[in-house]
């Protein structure tokens, strides 16, 4: 219940226009008042600058030349149940932050929106919006907050998280009911400030590599922790867009081969509170709050409007290195958490348009565990992440997305929905439509776990390909027949409504998780500098530490790690479908067993390439490069149509056939039957397609020989019609590889497979 003092300074901001609000009756509060601050209750006096009516559209802040040549920027604001509008300015006039309020009063279809002259690029802006406090309702207006602009494409200043900066008091004493009380302090001093940024670029100088889906290999990174540490990058560069533009660290991706890189968010993000009591932050960056700007502390010229432009030349960079540019994207929720979270945008503009709350509406409905989950039900929320997503693809030159929690995206009002607003809206969209689009194909909610369900023109994180192959190559699967369907594109999963074997994004490992390095040496997590007491992070990671939990000294299971290395990387790399390799697996990076570093900004996280100078690391890093390669010179390792399993031809020769150790083609009994070999044939003759000119695509064809047992194991190799010789190409049992083995074996001949390794034989006749 509000006191009279905060009931006669309502009226007072009444009177000025400021429509501000009594503090809607709450549960018992003890007689206990609200922080209060006049400067942040209050609308200030007529302000000293003019604003002419502008244009509601396009939402955001755009530096143009308004009427009679004025140069100025105009301001829009979608605040649906808003009764005023506040744009803030701020400059810096005798060491001093100065603030100058700006009331909009012209309102088209929901937009508060004005023009104001003079005001040019590199200003720093944010809005205060008048409501109604009732938490009851969802209502959570708060003019004493200032406010991040949705649209804005920089800015400026770190997000920190004091008492301020809450639109209700945190530290109320009695929690339970601490989001209803509000808090009037004015969060300005505290919080970052969206930058208006000039327009002045048009790619005409950029060729974007479009690589077709089929032949693409996703490399995925952070931009900070990929180059903190790289030696041949600038000190001053390093963990920035600069840094990755840098042509050491491009040097690397090339002589890799990899086609694109997919970066670990890059929208702006702020760090969550609890994460920062423990004196720690959100290293990984799924917390965003600004869709449209280039998150500020990855950019080495600045972070007033700078960060725009570093970012688009570190996009061109890659570009004429051959590599697309794909972004992690988290539309599903932002850094305001749920009830008792900061209010830095979203929720102080119009939390019950934003945001999906529950019949109570004081809450928030969580599919993401997160705390809140966008509402893109609502058509300006729908908008939002469109108009974000275009704008990334036409102003920012990226190449795609993948779609953090994507199963949150599909949910119509509850249910996950394949004909749902987004997807119908991206299907439609001439944009859009025509990037690539990676669904996470799962969501925390109900019915949320979506893999092989999302609609043609998406691909998908494919975890039951992670979870095949890691069970095959620690000996945990009961036969080989999941590993049949994932080395073979997944049909079972997407074979249907005209998608194709590259809709599987195959991996091993991700972000979050072991690396693979650690996929071998540890069985259990190590997350304790997380402060959670190792309680947070998945246990159910099928790894295998080969014999010792963690580093250790004994030379017998240090070999067979890389070896379990190799295995795992030669198998990514032969199954068809898109692969996808996490930075710095292909050189040995380990995280010291933690399975969650979401949290650690330093060497746990950080790529160590200092590896490279070891031997043994550099071979693992050649036999990726290496295979990548045979992967591009090769159509068959790459198809664009699933396999038939049907002969084609008199002799009986099928585009895919698997055998058993014995030789003899697999059987539905075999299938079913517990076993460690696999053996996999790719028909070059029978590759489905054209090429350009219409000439049938036709490439050598080859044999795989999968043996996860512990001993070694004769293989019967087919005869005619398969092949008359076989040269080994690939011998994952080699430590060294610079070379193709180069060994021919006639067709019928017995060859010793040894324990745990991977045999990839080309026919020769």
């Amino acid at each position: 219940m509000s006191s009279a003092p905060e009931q006669e300074a309502v009226q007072e901001g009444r009177a000025t226009g400021g429509g501000l609000p009594a503090q809607s009756a709450a549960p018992a509060l003890n007689g206990a008042r609200a922080p209060h601050d006049d400067t942040g209750a209050r609308r200030p006096a007529a302000p000293a600058v003019s604003v002419w009516p502008g244009a509601p559209t396009p939402l955001g802040s755009r530096f143009r030349v308004g009427p009679d040549g004025v140069a100025g920027t105009n301001f829009a604001l979608w605040a649906g149940g808003a009764e005023a509008v506040d744009l803030c300015l701020f400059d810096e006039r005798d060491g001093e932050i100065h603030e100058t309020r700006v009331p909009l009063t012209e309102l088209t279809h929901e937009i508060w929106h004005g023009f104001v002259p003079d005001v040019l690029p590199g200003r720093r802006y944010g809005y205060r919006v008048h409501g109604r406090w009732d938490p009851w309702t969802g209502a959570r207006w708060n003019p004493a907050k200032l406010l991040l602009d949705p649209y804005a494409r920089a800015v400026d200043g770190d997000f920190s998280l004091p008492p301020e900066v809450y639109g209700h008091v945190r530290d109320w004493p009695q929690q339970q009911v601490a989001d209803t009380v509000r808090d009037d302090r004015d969060s300005a001093p505290y919080v970052p400030k969206g930058v208006v940024v000039h327009d002045d670029d048009d790619w005409s100088d950029d060729h974007r590599p479009k690589t077709p889906w089929a032949d693409s290999v996703i490399y995925e990174l952070h931009v900070r922790g990929f180059t903190r540490l790289h030696p041949g990058i600038p000190e001053e560069l390093r963990g920035t867009y600069a840094g990755l533009a840098h042509p050491a660290a491009i040097e690397h991706l090339v002589k890799l081969g990899v086609t694109a890189v997919e970066l670990l968010p890059v929208h702006q993000f702020a760090h969550e509170d609890h994460l920062l009591r423990r004196g720690l932050k959100n290293y990984w960056g799924y917390n965003s709050i600004g869709y449209f700007a280039p998150h500020a502390g990855y950019a080495a010229s600045g972070t007033t409007g700078q960060q725009v432009g570093e970012f688009k030349r570190m996009v061109r960079a890659l570009h004429a290195a051959g590599i697309e540019v794909i972004l992690d994207v988290v539309y599903n929720h932002t850094a305001e958490a749920g009830e008792l979270g900061p209010m830095l945008s979203l929720r102080g503009i119009d939390n019950r348009g934003y945001y999906r709350l529950q019949s109570d509406a004081r809450r928030y409905a969580d599919y993401t565990g997160c705390g809140n989950t966008l509402h893109v039900v609502q058509p300006h929320v729908l908008r939002l992440i469109t108009d974000s997503l275009r704008y990334w693809v036409t102003e920012m030159g990226v190449d795609g997305f993948r779609f953090d929690l994507a199963a949150a995206l599909a949910r119509s009002m509850h249910d996950v929905d394949m004909l749902s607003p987004f997807l119908a809206v991206i299907a439609q969209d001439p944009v859009l439509r025509r990037v690539k689009l990676i669904a996470e194909p799962w969501d925390v909610g109900s019915g949320g776990y979506q893999v092989g369900s999302f609609p043609p023109l998406w691909t998908e994180w494919n975890d039951r390909y992670r979870n095949a192959v890691r069970d095959f190559w620690r000996g945990a699967l009961p036969d080989v027949r999941d590993l049949g369907y994932r080395l073979s594109g997944s049909s079972d999963l997407y074979a249907w409504g005209g998608r194709r074997p590259y809709a599987s994004v195959n991996f091993v490992t991700a972000h979050d998780g072991f690396t693979l390095r650690d996929l071998v040496s540890y069985e259990r997590k190590h997350n304790e500098a997380n402060g959670e007491g190792n309680r947070d992070g998945s246990d159910d990671n099928r790894a295998w530490n080969c014999g010792a939990e963690g580093e250790t000294g004994d030379e017998r299971v240090r070999g067979l790690r890389r070896r379990q290395l190799r295995n795992l990387l030669t198998t990514l790399l032969l199954s068809t479908g898109v692969p996808m390799l996490v930075a710095g697996d292909e050189f040995g990076r380990t995280q010291r067993g933690n399975n969650n570093a979401y949290c650690q900004d330093n060497e746990i996280s950080w790529v160590d390439w200092s590896h490279l100078d070891d031997p043994g690391w550099q071979a693992l890093f050649e036999l990726t490069s290496r295979l990548i390669a045979l992967r591009h010179e090769h159509p068959v390792l790459r198809r664009r149509a699933f396999f038939s399993g049907r002969a084609h031809s008199a002799d009986g020769l099928r585009d895919l056939a698997w055998f058993t150790a014995r030789g003899t083609e697999m059987t539905e009994r075999d299938w079913y039957a517990p076993a460690a070999t696999l053996g996999m044939y790719l028909s070059g003759r029978d590759i489905p397609g054209r090429d350009a000119r219409g000439v049938p695509v036709v490439d050598d064809s080859f044999l795989a020989v999968l043996h996860g047992g512990d001993r070694p194991v004769s293989f019967l190799l087919p005869g005619m019609p398969w092949a008359e010789r076989y040269e080994v190409v690939v011998d994952t049992s080699r430590e060294e590889q610079r070379e193709a083995p180069g060994v021919v074996h006639r067709a019928g001949a017995a060859v010793t497979v040894p324990a745990r390794a991977v045999l990839l034989l080309r026919v020769v006749g």
